[in-house]
């Protein structure tokens, strides 16, 4: 290649079938929920980050029919899906969800957490 010539440079994301994040925050503050937009908010929050992203519609599909939870939010973009309910409720949705994706989808899973 000349000196004079730029070399282009193109990367791509290419994100792979999997579930990288599952949360429950077990006692969220008031101010949390606020700051999230969550105001008819209550109980635990369960945090859902899902590649590629528009399976955080189907993961929104089954957690509110696995158990009685609330969707807080769900964005198709970036693969965000929060979820609200009693403890017990967001962990019965958090598994079924990583049941369908990871079990009967192929998704790579990972580890529910909380705090």
């Amino acid at each position: 290649m000349a000196d004079n010539q730029k070399q282009r440079i193109i990367q791509e994301f290419v994100p792979g079938r999997q579930v990288t994040l599952a949360h429950i925050i077990t006692s969220p503050t008031r101010v949390l929920y606020a700051k999230l937009g969550l105001f008819d908010g209550a109980g635990a929050i369960g945090i859902f980050t899902i590649t590629p992203s528009e399976a955080a519609m189907i993961a929104a599909d089954v957690a509110s029919k696995a158990a009685r939870v609330q969707i807080g939010f769900v964005d198709r973009f970036n693969g965000s899906l929060l979820i609200t309910g009693e403890t017990g409720d967001v962990e019965a949705a958090m598994n079924g969800v990583l049941a369908v994706l990871c079990g009967k989808m192929g998704y790579t899973p990972t580890p529910i957490t909380r705090t």
